[in-house]
Order: structure tokens, then C-alpha cells, then sequence
């Protein structure tokens, strides 16, 4: 089976915790045996995947497949395009653990147009009354550790709050914050298509 999840802010991708004042997966009811398909950091939000498959990460994630990832990333000011294309054809990014500097992959990014009503979180995004914030999209096919916030900081418009919308063709659409269901056989069909 395969279960998409819209994992709130403040919860880890796992099901243990890890000494930290974040939750974990454990409370939402999730049938025994499923694990989940890549993470999302605890401060992120958005759509995970879970299944009791083996082998769905590798098949799912690997950058050689190509398995798009779109996020929509409330950031501070208004990017030019410019900014944005200098994103979508790959910008160094620093790891930082190692210090060292890696190129990402080239991908879409685009101001989203009509901005979208998302309802708030909890707890609120920071805000700065001189300071406008937007909603971008970005699809990448890679996910490096926190790529998107170190994408944005790169070209000056740090990262507010982050939402994955949809990995390959499957969206998360209207699934409630903290809710989940599972796929059904057309989507289920769509995701290990893609794989």
C-alpha cells in the first residue's frame, strides 16, 4: 500500500523520537508496517509518502529517475525572474555540515500567479512589516538536505514556511493538515509508472 500523508509543521519523518520538542509519525493512526518514502524536515510541511513496500525509496527518490518534487516556498520579498532563472538552471549551494559547495540541478521555478490562500500556521510564519513576502513554486528531481530554504537564501529571499505539493503526478490537493489516505489503484499505478 501507499499512503499520502500532509505532514504537519513540528513533526519528523519517523516514528521515534529524536530528543527533540518535535512529534513524530506514531500519532496519526498509521496502519502497522509502513515506513516513509524520503522525509521532510521537521519544520516543513506538505505531502509524504508512507508504504509497506521495500525498495519504493530507492525507486521513488533517486535522482536517476527523475521523480519530480514540487514545493511552494513563501519567501521574503519579491523575486525578479531573473532570480528565479538563475535558480531553475542550478546554483552552488553549500552543505552545511562539510562546507563544501555542490551544484544543484537545474529545475522549474516561477512566481505562483495568483498567489495562493493557504491557511496560516501554527505556530506563525515571522513577519516583517517592511517587508513583502510571495509564494514560488519550485519542481526539482533531486532533493538534497534542505535544498529548497539553501536555493532561495542563494538568491537572497530566504525561505518563510515550506510546502511539498506533489511528488511525480500525485498532489496533495485538499488532504487536511495531519490527514492521510490511501492511494488509490490509478494513482498507485501513476507513482510506480514514473519509478
Amino acid at each position: 500500500m501507499i499512503l499520502a500523508f500532509n505532514k504537519p509543521y513540528g513533526i519528523l519523518s519517523q516514528f521515534t523520537p529524536d530528543g527533540s520538542q518535535n512529534g513524530t509519525l506514531a500519532g496519526f493512526g498509521f496502519p502497522k508496517g509502513v515506513h516513509p518514502i524520503g522525509r521532510l524536515d521537521a519544520d516543513s510541511e506538505g505531502l509524504l509518502l508512507l508504504s509497506d513496500e521495500a525498495g519504493l525509496n530507492t525507486r521513488l527518490l533517486d535522482p536517476k529517475f527523475g521523480h519530480t518534487r514540487c514545493y511552494w516556498s513563501q519567501v521574503e520579498k519579491i523575486p525578479t525572474p531573473e532570480s528565479l532563472e538563475t535558480m531553475a538552471r542550478g546554483i552552488l549551494i553549500q552543505d552545511q555540515k562539510t562546507k563544501i559547495k555542490t551544484k544543484t540541478r537545474p529545475c522549474r521555478a516561477w512566481l505562483l500567479d495568483p498567489q495562493p490562500d493557504i491557511p496560516p500556521r501554527d505556530p506563525p510564519i515571522r513577519t516583517r512589516r517592511n517587508i513583502p513576502d510571495c509564494w514560488i513554486a519550485l519542481e526539482l528531481t533531486e532533493g538534497k538536505n534542505r535544498q529548497v530554504r539553501r536555493m532561495t537564501a542563494a538568491i537572497g529571499h530566504p525561505t518563510l514556511r515550506l510546502i511539498r505539493v506533489g511528488i511525480g503526478n500525485l498532489s496533495l490537493g485538499e488532504l487536511a493538515s495531519g490527514a492521510w489516505r490511501e492511494c488509490n489503484v490509478a494513482e498507485r499505478h501513476q507513482i510506480l509508472a514514473q519509478s
